[in-house]
């Protein structure tokens, strides 16, 4: 029987669906084992629709955002649009080329909710596993040459079924995965995560019915298409672009050019990336739904929505790239380090259009994840360890402000760093620095933020370093008169004196007792003419370490005494 829900009741319903999403979040934190999921917060949770489109999400990376929905299609396509699926099923999938969306290690759960019978919803969610297998430890690879050396592939496959688990593939995943107390851990708190969508909007549609509840969601979705139609009308019209690179390791290649070309109209906004390089032998590709996400998030940074996310906001979108893209790659190119290709894409977006907003998107920042693995073992247990994490960098500057400092690149979102005390109890290693790193580049009327220094001295033999340090090559671009920012870059100094170094990328490089590794992220470009910054900002500046006297002088023609506590004169370039 349907109920007739008056207006404040759906009000509560749309607080609900969205607090359902927060309350994944939180449950799959709480029950995760690897301190990628409880403390990175590298996960996504989310409820769609019966037909796949998002309506809330809880989430800790910014670019699982446009990566829930397309998984749950796929799922829905495989399965007969729904028809062979039943209660109590949920699907495992982290294929790339399909919904998977990003690499082998961001592993989804999906989980198809029935009230009384029918299909109203799916719970999701998607998490970055320590380990998938493969022929590196931690399954992030920088020099694979297909996705067959990345780890295990699952397409969409019933982890569970009728409610029963499938003992053959928690079987085949521990089998083939070197970390896998850590992996199952995880697995089994997205189950727990799902299970609670699924319970709260049982709870919902029993409250208020299934008819009603349905019909708030389609309402969801038209109110932020609505909204998206409605910010398009406000921004510059015509067809902007702009270019760049994606480094990855320039012995194998690259860098690779891409472009994109912007058309803005009053019902569409086209991206089109068409002319990009073609796909590689080198894990910088991202599939097609990759890009999708990334660009989705870029979407958002413009169109500037005051609720929650759903999928309505994203119907004005569209995106066209050549088959066999690197920023649309197919089967079997290899897309561990995916994350250089679609950030580096949805970056190009923020370059074309920033000198047209500058009231929304600022100059260039690190642009890359930024990836760190070390492995090892621990020098007291014994026990193997294994550190896989993103880096802190600096963001660009923009109108009326500074760059953000020691900040994740856009395709992280919401996620944390590694604690000190975590690295330095489970992992073999001693955090000899960590602070910012004040280069006094990205200069400008408004600086660049800080990038991050961070140094590891290793405590045990045989460890093995593979990072990969997008923006070595190419700085972070500064805008109206704003100077570029500085590189990335990784440096080693061996306990033998040797130096090794700089560089972007490496593969496996191999430590010992002793070695100290420097890890050293791009400063943000900077906005507007250095000459015209503010003399009291510049000399605060000075005071905060971000700039020495002799940058003041050089850079922003500013002289401060000696103690740093006064402006004692100006050069020719305030003149």
């Amino acid at each position: 029987m349907m109920r007739t829900a008056n207006p404040f009741a759906l009000e509560v319903i749309k607080d609900s669906l969205l607090s359902i999403g927060e309350e994944m979040f939180i449950a799959l934190a709480r029950t995760s084992m690897s301190p990628m999921f409880y403390e990175v917060l590298d996960y996504a949770c989310g409820l769609t629709d019966a037909k796949g489109n998002l309506i809330s999400q809880g989430n800790g990376v910014t670019s699982f955002i446009g990566m829930l929905s397309p998984m749950v299609q796929h799922i829905l396509d495989k399965y007969d649009g729904g028809n062979k699926l039943s209660e109590g099923d949920i699907i495992i999938i982290n294929d790339p080329y399909v919904g998977g969306g990003s690499h082998l290690s961001d592993v989804g759960l999906v989980m198809p909710i029935y009230f009384e019978g029918e299909l109203i919803a799916f719970s999701a969610n998607k998490g970055h596993w320590t380990e998938v297998g493969g022929k590196d430890p931690g399954s992030f690879t920088n020099n694979s040459t297909e996705i067959y050396q990345e780890g295990l592939q699952m397409p969409g496959i019933k982890l569970f079924e009728a409610g029963k688990v499938n003992e053959g593939i928690v079987e085949m995943i521990a089998t083939n995965v070197r970390l896998p107390q850590l992996s199952l851990g995880d697995m089994w708190a997205q189950v727990a995560a799902l299970r609670t969508g699924e319970k709260r909007m049982k709870e919902l549609c029993t409250k208020y019915g299934k008819s009603t509840v349905s019909s708030t969601m389609d309402n969801l979705i038209e109110q932020a298409e609505k909204y998206s139609l409605k910010e398009l009308r406000e921004l510059p019209k015509g067809t902007f672009e702009a270019q760049d690179f994606i480094e990855g390791d320039s012995s194998k290649g690259g860098p690779y050019p891409i472009k994109v070309k912007v058309t803005i109209t009053d019902d569409e906004f086209i991206c089109d990336f068409r002319g990009s390089h073609r796909q590689v032998m080198n894990p910088v590709n991202c599939s097609y739904y990759g890009l999708l996400s990334s660009v989705r998030v870029m979407f958002l940074a413009i169109i500037r929505p005051k609720f929650n996310v759903n999928e309505g906001l994203f119907k004005p979108l569209r995106i066209i790239t050549d088959d066999h893209s690197i920023v649309s790659a197919t089967r079997p190119s290899p897309v561990s380090m995916n994350f250089e290709a679609r950030i580096g894409g949805a970056e190009l977006i923020w370059k074309a259009l920033a000198p047209l907003l500058p009231d929304r998107l600022t100059s260039g920042h690190l642009l890359s994840v930024c990836s760190v693995l070390l492995s090892g073992k621990h020098p007291e247990t014994k026990e193997p360890f294994l550190i896989v994490e993103p880096t802190l960098g600096g963001w660009g500057a923009g109108e009326g402000q500074d760059g953000q400092r020691g900040q994740f690149c856009m395709g992280n979102g919401e996620t944390y760093n590694m604690p000190i005390e975590i690295a330095e109890a489970r992992y073999g290693v001693r955090v000899e620095n960590y602070g910012l790193r004040c280069d006094g580049e990205g200069a400008g009327q408004h600086i660049g933020g800080s990038g991050v220094i961070r140094s590891y001295k290793t405590l045990s033999d045989g460890q093995e370093l593979t990072v990969s340090f997008g923006r070595h090559q190419f700085q972070p671009w500064g805008m109206n008169k704003g100077e570029n920012g500085s590189s990335s870059y990784i440096k080693v100094h061996k306990e033998n004196g040797e130096v090794i170094g700089p560089f972007g990328v490496t593969s496996r490089l191999k430590l010992d007792k002793g070695d100290t590794i420097h890890l050293v992220t791009a400063t943000g470009g900077g906005y507007g003419d250095p000459a015209e910054r503010d003399v009291q900002a510049v000399l605060r500046d000075v005071k905060n370490g971000y700039i020495t006297v002799e940058q003041a002088k050089d850079k922003f023609g500013v002289i401060v005494n000696d103690k740093c506590d006064s402006i004692i004169g100006y050069t020719e370039l305030r003149q």
